[in-house]
């Protein structure tokens, strides 16, 4: 178990907060909350602007997901395992973060409804575009990153 030492000025309530920070759970938890926010923000502004019809804002959100997770897997990967994020950093944003943000859940029932409507071209599609466009995404969140 890690010991932490705190600094003579600091109060016992910041002391408090900084161990509490470096749990896992919980950073794993205040990401997902910031995440999940996103989600919703995100699926509600493409469902604004381009309707409800089609589930495209999960698929927005599950791409830009994809991408970010490229973009923090290509920059903290600097030799094969080798991360430069600290163990907590990853729990936050890879874990917490992207976890709440992308909606794998919300895809697959999409998909069902879909299929449950008779909208079989329609389920494929959803299936298609997500799983193309989000491999996509990684990938070029990976190189992009690499590039620099």
């Amino acid at each position: 178990m890690d010991v932490f030492y705190a600094s003579p000025f600091a109060s016992p309530a910041m002391t408090s907060i900084s161990i509490l920070l470096r749990h896992p759970y919980l950073l794993a938890g205040l990401g997902g909350a910031i995440g999940s926010i996103g989600r919703v923000m995100m699926s509600n502004m493409v469902s604004r602007w381009i309707g409800e019809d089609f589930p495209f804002g999960t698929i927005v959100v599950n791409v830009t997901g994809a991408l970010l997770m490229g973009l923090l897997a290509g920059y903290s990967v600097t030799d094969p395992g080798k991360l430069i994020f600290s163990p907590p950093a990853r729990t936050f944003l890879m874990i917490g973060v992207l976890g709440g943000y992308t909606t794998f859940s919300s895809f697959s029932l999409q998909t069902f409804l879909l299929l449950e409507q008779g909208n079989i071209s329609g389920a494929f599609l959803n299936v298609l575009l997500s799983v193309l466009l989000c491999l996509g995404a990684v990938w070029i969140g990976f190189v992009t990153i690499r590039a620099f």
